[in-house]
């Protein structure tokens, strides 16, 4: 009888954990796709346009979700399609999504940008229209090298507050 009672003991206390486990680490929503939409902007325009990857089935919390994305952002479409992209040795440090915001830490060569204001508003738009586009994140914050900045060092974008598809 003592074996039966601790034998269910341990199983609630089991089925109570994973409960709890489920109810306060955030997942990406239930039924998550497979695909990824990530949007660029086209140059000489505004205009965006998307292009879809695959995601790992494996990435369920919403962080890994959009680090994935950001880093897909980063990498920018294929090469044969003409897009505003990051510069070459941007990467993607951190990514943390809390109340509905994703703040992403950004380092390497994202500081060094020549290409100006235009450039650097088509780098953020498809960002922030990326990462908007999963479910649970309204607004990106973005920090450099942990830091948070007014701009680049250009001076061309302000990205001291957190960016939602309103801002451009």
């Amino acid at each position: 009888m003592k074996v039966l009672r601790a034998l269910a003991i341990v199983a609630l206390l089991g089925i109570a954990a994973y409960a709890g486990f489920r109810a306060f680490v955030p997942t990406a929503p239930s039924g998550a796709t497979k695909m990824l939409t990530a949007y660029f902007v086209k140059p000489e325009t505004e205009a965006l346009a998307k292009y879809s990857v695959s995601l790992n089935p494996k990435t369920t919390d919403i962080d890994g979700v959009a680090f994935y994305a950001t880093a897909q952002v980063i990498a920018g479409p294929p090469a044969e399609i003409s897009a505003i992209r990051f510069p070459t040795g941007t990467v993607a440090r951190s990514v943390h999504v809390k109340a509905e915001t994703a703040t992403v830490d950004l380092g390497g060569n994202i500081a060094a940008s020549p290409d100006g204001s235009f450039a650097e508003s088509g780098q953020f738009k498809s960002l922030v229209w990326t990462l908007t586009g999963i479910s649970g994140i309204s607004a990106v914050q973005v920090t450099i090298d942990g830091a948070k900045v007014p701009t680049l060092p250009g001076g061309h974008f302000e990205i001291d507050e957190p960016l939602s598809r309103k801002s451009f």
